[in-house]
């Protein structure tokens, strides 16, 4: 049971990982460091991850852990150093997908911190009506301020 429980938990990581292949000028603007479609909150809001510790506490479900004495085969993303961390709640949804795998741009104007996403491709033919609240972890740099974030989905 627990090697079906690791394997499950590889086969979704290795699903869950995001692109290293992206130009170095995004990667210093912003990365992504967890997406996953369920356990956010029910209204869009942010909230920025001040230290390691709070960041582990957010993305431990989010790996499939179950006996926490043997979560050594897990392996987390690190805590980035000298960058902001946000943890963004995109809502309730009824049906599809809505999980980021990728951010091409991040800028700050007026206080409003602007995070350019894929827009999502229709599905087609008939979905299953289920509610999710996906969430995503990612990184700014230090320097930006903001008050509010907006995600703008682009081609």
């Amino acid at each position: 049971m627990k090697s079906l429980l690791i394997a499950c938990a590889v086969i979704f990581m290795s699903c869950a990982s995001t692109s290293s292949q992206k130009s170095s000028a995004v990667q210093e603007n912003a990365e992504l460091l967890v997406s996953e479609s369920q356990g956010g909150a029910e209204t869009p809001g942010f909230t920025i991850i001040k230290d390691e510790k709070d960041f582990r506490n957010r993305i431990r479900g989010s790996f499939g852990v179950v006996d926490l004495d043997k979560e050594s085969y897990i392996k987390y993303p690190s805590f980035p150093k000298n960058k902001k961390v946000v943890l963004y709640n995109l809502g309730t949804f009824r049906s599809g997908s809505h999980k980021i795998d990728e951010i091409k741009n991040a800028s700050v104007k007026n206080q409003i911190l602007y995070v350019e996403v894929p827009a999502g491709e229709p599905s087609g033919g008939m979905e299953i009506q289920v509610m999710s609240n996906p969430w995503i972890i990612f990184t700014v740099p230090a320097s930006y301020q903001f008050t509010s974030v907006e995600l703008k989905y682009s081609k």
